[in-house]
Order: C-alpha cells, then sequence, then structure tokens
C-alpha cells in the first residue's frame, strides 16, 4: 500500500486536534505505521489549525507536501480555501467540507472579505467533494461541539476503514461522560449521504 496523505483544517476550537487523534490512534490499531503533525496558531482564539496525518506501510515523514494529499477535511470553509494547494494535483483529491464560515479578524475589522465562491473554488479543484453542514448534524444529536466527529465518520467512510473498533477508540480517548455522543456522532457520519 502506498502512503496515504492527509490534511485535517479547520479554526480553534472546532476540534481539529482532537479528530486527528483519534483518527492516528485508529490508523494505528489498524495495523498501519502512522505519522502526524500538528500546526496551531492562536487556536484558542479561532486561529488557524492545520494537522497532517500520513499512514501506510511504512512512513518516513510527517509531514504532507503540497499537491499530494489525498484527502482534506475542512471543518471551516475559508481554511480550507487556504490549503487547497495541499491537494494532488491528478484531479483525484478528495475534500470533505463543512459549510461553517468563521470571520477571520481581518474580516471581522472590515479589512477584508470573506470570499463568496469558496465552495465553488473547492469544487473547481477537487476530484470529489463532500459539502455537508456539519454543525446542523451536530445539533440533531443535542451538541453542535460534535460536528467534527461528524465530519471524521464521513473521512472514516470515504477512505473504506470502517473494519477499525472506532468506538472503542473513541472510548479510549473521549471523556467518559462524552463517549455516547460522540459514538453517535460518528455513526451519523458513517451514514452520511
Amino acid at each position: 500500500m502506498s502512503t496515504k496523505n492527509i490534511l485535517l483544517t479547520g479554526v480553534g476550537g472546532q476540534g481539529t486536534i482532537l479528530a486527528s487523534k483519534l483518527l492516528t490512534n485508529g490508523l494505528i490499531e489498524a495495523g498501519y505505521d502512522v505519522k502526524m503533525s500538528e500546526v496551531h496558531g492562536m487556536s484558542q482564539r479561532e486561529g488557524p489549525v492545520l494537522t497532517h496525518v500520513r499512514y501506510g506501510e511504512k512512513v518516513f515523514s510527517p509531514i504532507v507536501e503540497k499537491r499530494i494529499a489525498d484527502l482534506i477535511m475542512g471543518f471551516e470553509e475559508l481554511e480550507v480555501l487556504r490549503n487547497l494547494d495541499y491537494l494532488r494535483d491528478d484531479g483525484q483529491g478528495i475534500v470533505i467540507f463543512n459549510r461553517v464560515r468563521v470571520n477571520p479578524m481581518g474580516v471581522q475589522m472590515g479589512k477584508e472579505k470573506y470570499p463568496t465562491n469558496g465552495e465553488e473554488l473547492i469544487r473547481a479543484r477537487a476530484g470529489k467533494l463532500i459539502a455537508l453542514d456539519g454543525q446542523v448534524e451536530a445539533r440533531e444529536l443535542g451538541n453542535p461541539r460534535v460536528m467534527n466527529i461528524i465530519l471524521l465518520g464521513v473521512l472514516i467512510r470515504e477512505l473504506g476503514l470502517q473494519e477499525v473498533d472506532w468506538n472503542q477508540v473513541i472510548a479510549e480517548n473521549v471523556k467518559e461522560k462524552f463517549i455516547p455522543l460522540n459514538q453517535q456522532a460518528l455513526q451519523v457520519g458513517l451514514n452520511f449521504g
């Protein structure tokens, strides 16, 4: 198996790092060699968060190079746009995209404008685009904070990784009182579309 390259991107508070941790632990459970690297600025203040996850038989570097990502999962539209140049050039890259906008400081101050055609630009670059509003799905479960786990379920399905005991991975990595909710959220993502 060749190495798979995944980017997860969002803003602070959206659970990008937790989703990456769950994905990494599940891939290790499945027997893959996995490397993860995270880059986050002011993540507590809605700053950008980006994690690189690479897995395969033998992985030497945790960093996904530009133009080779097999999949980008974005929890926020502008962060997907900012990282689209990581997606494969051959038209086979997948983007899982949460239709949520978090205005960066420049937009909040009126110095910049949020792109109005973000989804169109993402669709033009992606070989396959899966767009959803994970916030709506999460609110139906009673907690908008599990949006990240719903999107993780979509990613797991897209990569054909359902054989892993993801419920156990969640049980081992999430606070006990939140385990059932996160397991439900994962199932929503696995069944999406």
